[in-house]
């Protein structure tokens, strides 16, 4: 162990590589690179700069941590340090998204799996690591979090409200910090440094603050759905940001092993403080217990019977009587959409056919308000402007996005692109993605339980002009028999939107084994997840469902179980995209042959 891990920065005693990679959206950002000064190599610590900062800030841990068997990464977060501040200002999921393409591409660039890696963050990067740790559910082996900015210290009355009023009117701005050397640290060094360094990028883009105070309640409040061993690190004299919701976390956090330190005379900068020694040893202990044993994974798969969205699903599954005020409420509430179905054509479309039906699906994709006069165009505008309807247009954006990626791959492997949706409903997101795919299919079969569905499916082939290629049959999703039994196989199969609407996982366990006994080894799989929504019991006590006119009761599923169900039947998670209010997801994975509980048919050529 490093005895000067208190003394002022140093250069580092290991070589350094300075290298860059892309994100998904075409920027290159820097990152610092301290290969393992030992072998063989045990693994990684990627470390994540809290905000204003840069990767330099960071570098005397690589030292002070004295784990020589560990490379350790730092990146420069988008606008920040060496990385580009080109494409205008990011929101904080764009961010996120950073964090998860920087992940995937030290796995791929230096062979390193993600079970292998452990993170330590600070202050906003420790709120960017909680979010991609709960929206992407990645398989770290552990993460530290330093001084979580949950809830920033804003010392303005009202600041939030301001700031969204402003930026309804001004647009996209920028607001300057106020935070000052003497606010981080007691180290008189680490503040020297802090004021006279020109990496320090200190306006933050009010889309990029809005956003992490909107990730923060997140997952703060859903905390329960991260189940990565954790530590986390709470400054007990931090003017920045507020201790509260830090402990809220920690009690809510799903992870068996976790760790809480409360520092009571430590700065934000709870990592780069004066007497800083032994909280880095806190921090190398932890990360060498969580690389001694195993991968620390608890099964998900019995989710459905004994788990938190279980106990959440029930709750909002139990009448309320009729006389309390929650139960005039919700009364009042569907009394008033009864009416509002009267003017809105969307609202009309779900009391008739239900809220999570095909045709409801098909309303929200076009977008398009309709109703009784400028009145009735206004209520449906403002519905089809709900937060989970915009996550739905959003999905289907996004499942286009990673379905051109699964062609493009087949296509350039030189294999028949044969597609295969379970639960098409009109088929309208998947008929439009097809269109602006890189290749045609060589064919396309759509299939759906709803007769209406069936029909209307095959007249938006028609008037696609894909009736060449595309057919659409009636067939049920759950079906495993069925499904396995499809010609030609398929080696692309699309399931969006459908397991979300079943609380039980045996039948989706059922459908995915199906699915990996039609999809020969080497194929993919498009598949999505509802991991939260800020409407559940709204949907709950007042939208019913296409099943006879039940109450629509969502039991969530996080994306850790979602990623579970899929490698149990024998698929591989390659890559993920989220919309902005982390509500829906869309992923792509690749079949591995003779795994799960599929089948083990191998593609060719």
């Amino acid at each position: 162990m490093n005895q000067n891990a208190g003394a002022p920065p140093a250069a580092s005693l290991r070589p350094l590589l300075e290298r860059r990679f892309k994100t998904r959206d075409g920027l290159d950002l820097y990152f610092r690179h301290w290969p393992a000064t030992v072998s063989p190599r045990k693994g990684a610590v990627l470390l994540f700069h809290r905000g204003h900062e840069h990767s330099g800030r960071m570098a005397h841990l690589v030292d002070e941590l004295d784990l020589p068997e560990f490379a350790f990464y730092a990146w420069d977060q988008r606008g920040h340090g060496r990385s580009g501040r080109e494409g205008g200002a990011p929101g904080f999921a764009a961010v996120v998204r950073d964090v998860d393409d920087f992940v995937r591409h030290v796995a791929r660039s230096d062979g390193i799996a993600v079970e292998d890696m452990a993170v330590v963050a600070q202050s906003m990067g420790a709120v960017l690591i909680a979010t991609w740790a709960h929206d992407y559910a990645p398989k770290l082996r552990a993460m530290v979090l330093a001084a979580p900015a949950f809830s920033v210290q804003l010392y303005v009355p009202f600041a939030l409200s301001g700031l969204t009023l402003l930026r309804r009117l001004r647009g996209e701005f920028s607001v300057n910090s106020y935070v000052k050397g003497r606010h981080l640290t007691q180290d008189p060094e680490r503040i020297a440094s802090f004021e006279r360094d020109s990496l320090i990028t200190r306006p933050v883009p009010v889309s990029m603050l809005l956003g992490l105070y909107e990730a923060a309640q997140r997952v703060v409040g859903d905390a329960r759905a991260i189940t990565i061993p954790t530590q986390v690190l709470i400054a007990g004299a931090d003017a920045v940001v507020r201790q509260g919701p830090q402990h809220e976390f920690f009690v809510n956090l799903g992870a068996a092993t976790k760790e809480r330190h409360v520092l009571p005379r430590f700065r934000h900068d709870v990592l780069g403080e004066k007497a800083r020694a032994p909280v880095i040893r806190k921090v190398r202990a932890f990360l060498v217990g969580r690389f001694a044993g195993p991968v620390e994974r608890g099964s998900l798969l019995e989710a459905h019977r004994i788990g938190y969205t279980r106990e959440e699903a029930d709750r909002l599954a139990t009448p309320l009587p009729i006389m309390s005020p929650r139960g005039a409420y919700w009364a009042a509430t569907r009394a008033s959409l009864k009416f509002a179905a009267l003017l809105s054509n969307g609202i009309a479309v779900g009391q008739r056919t239900g809220f999570d039906s095909g045709s409801m699906l098909d309303y929200v994709y076009r977008n398009t308000p309709g109703g009784l006069g400028p009145i009735g165009r206004i209520i449906d505008r403002t519905y089809l402007d709900a937060p989970g309807w915009r996550g739905i247009r959003q999905r289907k954006l996004n499942a286009g996005a990673l379905i051109a990626d699964a062609i493009g791959r087949l296509a350039g492997d030189g294999v028949s692109v044969d597609v295969m949706d379970i639960a098409a409903g009109h088929g309208r997101y998947v008929l439009e993605a097809l269109a602006s795919a890189p290749v045609q299919p060589n064919s396309v079969l759509l299939r759906d339980y709803s007769d209406i569905n069936v029909e209307a499916g095959t007249l938006l082939i028609a008037e696609k002009g894909l009736a060449g290629i595309a057919t659409f049959r009636k067939g049920d999703a759950f079906d495993a028999d069925s499904l396995a039994a499809v010609r030609p196989r398929p080696t692309l199969a699309i399931v969006s939107g459908l397991y979300e609407l079943f609380p039980d996982n045996e039948p989706v366990r059922r459908s995915l084994a199906g699915i990996a006994r039609a999809v020969p080894a080497g194929g993919y799989l498009v598949y999505t997840c509802q991991p939260w929504h800020p409407q559940l019991e709204l949907i709950a006590r007042a939208l019913t469902s296409h099943r006879q006119g039940q109450a629509w009761v969502m039991r969530r599923r996080t994306q850790a179980e979602m990623d579970a169900l899929v490698e149990d039947a024998g698929f591989a998670k390659l890559e993920q995209l989220i919309d902005e209010w982390g509500i829906f997801t869309v992923s792509l994975a690749r079949r591995v042959g003779g795994h799960g509980n599929g089948g083990d048919g191998r593609l060719t050529v």
